[in-house]
């Protein structure tokens, strides 16, 4: 039943992040549509900027949420206190990043501090929701998250989708580009109030002023809390170096920005996956039952879902960049485009999973030290790098940087989750993955002449979707997925 549970949650995840993924398709399409690059590249670089501190402000409590309200025998209590932590982190971070963005000289004259101060509604009600969507979690609810995100999705593409289809094009009025920036923020109060209200079946919410509690929980998450800004500095402050070491950020982050936005979701769903596993992970642990073979199925499935991100994004990266934008964003025979940036990071898409993994193993074990310190030095390295390369060779620079970064902290962090909770990668299983995603890089490759136009590349996707399901049912995942462990 507790792998079925996982599964099924997991599940949801990912139909909800894939129809997240669909309808940002067509936010992204439209606002390439609406703006011009420069506009766009600023749109991008907003969402950019914020990402960092939006991190800051999560501070990690998501996990360590899930991992004390499930384990809690006053569960209502300590989901308020971690909603009081939320709130005043939150306030702070957001608070410290619109001062700066007012404040920089780079930046003064530009439409991107009042850009910044638009979208700074998304991660605050995200963030508020997001403490929230541990009571699905613990409670294997997820179908109530896929309704909350899908509507809010549909809101902020549709709303934004009918402003472009009643006729603005290209447009270099600022204030098209911070209408289209305060619909996302709506957007967001959606996902919040949906949450709130669904979220109020199954557990009371209210905050809890409980000093010790709060210095307890708040102690719990600040060491992942800190390994999870250095993880935003290795994975998001690219986007904020180019535009104060670039005086052509706006085209810079033009290609790039829409390319982190389709990398951002295939970060995600390891997150979901692990977000899945941690309650009954640490139960078991917490037990001294066995876990090798539940993170061995773990990380077959992480190896699984990267090798097809990985797939995709590096074979069909010019015509997915043709749909997610125009062809005014592919490279040309003189200029590198998003396609070039796509290209490149489905390798750091592919590592992800192997670094996110690490990280909640450590998490389980309570680790935090090494993770710290890996983590850190990966984010030292990532920022002296970009500093370096970011001037001379604009995104590119920063994708190269981040290959370089995944690539060290995985290797490090995975040989430390190792030792910290070993597990069970049977050969058959590893064989499953080889075979699986060598047949899927096959189907790719050849299907890959035949994408020619948005038509064509929609098409592709759907048979694609299809090829996948077939190729896990020939190499029995659903035996895997159903059994018991």
């Amino acid at each position: 039943m507790s792998s079925r549970q996982i599964a099924t949650s997991t599940l949801w995840q990912i139909a909800s992040q894939v129809t997240m993924a669909a309808l940002s398709i067509l936010t992204v399409k439209f606002v390439a549509i609406g703006l011009t690059k420069e506009l766009a590249g600023t749109y991008n670089s907003a969402y950019g900027f914020l990402q960092m501190f939006g991190v800051l402000a999560d501070f990690f409590l998501y996990a360590v949420a899930v991992r004390e309200v499930s384990k809690a025998k006053q569960k209502e209590k300590v989901l308020g206190a971690i909603m009081v932590l939320r709130l005043g982190i939150l306030i702070f971070s957001l608070a410290t990043a619109l001062l700066l963005v007012w404040i920089l000289p780079a930046w003064r004259g530009t439409p991107l501090p009042l850009a910044v101060s638009i979208a700074s509604l998304v991660p605050f009600f995200t963030l508020l929701a997001g403490v929230i969507r541990t009571i699905f979690q613990v409670q294997y609810k997820m179908h109530f998250v896929f309704v909350a995100e899908v509507l809010q999705r549909v809101f902020t593409a549709g709303t934004i989708g009918a402003i472009v289809l009643l006729g603005t094009r290209g447009s270099a009025d600022p204030n098209v580009m911070y209408s289209f920036l305060l619909i996302g923020g709506i957007g967001a109060f959606i996902l919040f109030a949906i949450s709130f209200i669904c979220g109020r079946r199954f557990m009371g919410i209210r905050l809890c002023f409980d000093r010790d509690l709060l210095r307890r929980l708040f102690f719990a998450a600040m060491p992942y809390g800190i390994a999870f800004l250095c993880t935003a500095l290795y994975r998001q402050l690219d986007i904020t170096l180019i535009a104060l070491l670039r005086d052509d950020f706006e085209l810079q982050n033009a290609y790039y920005g829409f390319v982190l936005r389709m990398v951002e979701m295939g970060y995600l769903i390891p997150t979901f996956l692990l977000n899945s596993t941690l309650p009954i992970l640490s139960e078991r642990h917490a037990k001294g039952e066995e876990t090798r073979h539940l993170l061995g199925k773990t990380f077959f499935i992480l190896l699984t879902l990267g090798s097809v991100s990985f797939l995709f994004s590096a074979l069909w990266s010019r015509p997915l960049v043709q749909l997610l934008t125009t062809s005014a964003y592919l490279s040309t025979a003189t200029t590198a485009g998003s396609d070039t940036a796509l290209r490149m990071m489905s390798i750091p898409i592919f590592l992800n999973g192997i670094i996110t993994y690490s990280f909640y193993v450590l998490l389980t074990k309570h680790q935090w030290q090494r993770l710290v310190q890996i983590l850190l030095i990966g984010a030292v390295l990532s920022v002296g790098l970009n500093l370096w390369l970011i001037p001379p060779y604009g995104f590119q620079g920063a994708a190269f940087v981040s290959i370089i970064v995944h690539l060290l902290l995985a290797a490090g962090l995975f040989w430390q989750s190792k030792k910290a909770m070993p597990m069970h990668l049977s050969k058959e299983l590893f064989l499953r993955w080889l075979m699986f995603s060598g047949l899927l890089a096959i189907g790719l490759w050849a299907y890959q002449p035949f994408l020619t136009s948005e038509l064509a590349t929609i098409f592709g996707l759907i048979s694609a979707s299809v090829l996948i399901g077939v190729l896990a049912l020939l190499c029995g995942f659903q035996k895997l997925l159903t059994g018991k462990g």
